[in-house]
């Protein structure tokens, strides 16, 4: 049993820690360059990432993070993995905040850029640029937070589970 405790809780850890890398370089490079760009570059953009970016190692990740921390915190249920058990709940909370946050609010954000439809066709793209870029960065902003505090949670979990008793 230990070696499942170990390996979902550390495949949790990873899969947070890529999630929050993702949505970190986002905060902190792609937008903001974006921003300093005109509204076709910035929509035209979004919308070739929002195509990309649904791949199959990014939905692995994606999906994996809280799933493989909901069984991560399944296998430390017995007495034995009990210590680690509240961090694992918090980093399993988070994610969950953060999987919620994408579903509610980004994805929505996305879906109306790319019913704007093509670049070439979009009227106004300012309007379009300002219906979606500083709510999507606020709510990107809410994600971030959430999965960089759940790898740190998950990561503490993890030394836990190494600490001599």
């Amino acid at each position: 049993m230990t070696g499942v405790r170990i390996g979902t809780l550390l495949g949790a850890t990873l899969a947070t820690g890529l999630m929050a890398g993702i949505y970190f370089a986002f905060a902190c490079s792609v937008m903001p360059g974006l921003r300093a760009t005109d509204a076709r570059t910035l929509v035209g953009t979004m919308q070739s990432i929002n195509v990309a970016i649904v791949n199959g190692w990014f939905l692995l990740v994606f999906v994996g993070a809280p799933l493989l921390t909901l069984v991560a915190g399944a296998a430390h249920l017995p007495v034995a993995g009990r210590g680690a058990l509240p961090w694992i709940a918090a980093g399993l909370a988070l994610n969950v905040v953060a999987f919620v946050v994408t579903g509610a609010a980004n994805i929505p954000l996305n879906n109306a850029l790319d019913a704007a439809g093509p670049i070439d066709q979009i009227a106004d793209l300012e309007a379009v640029r300002d219906r979606f870029e500083d709510a999507w960065i606020r709510w990107n902003l809410v994600r971030t937070a959430a999965t960089t505090a759940a790898f740190a949670c998950l990561g503490y979990a993890l030394v836990l589970t190494h600490r001599p008793r």
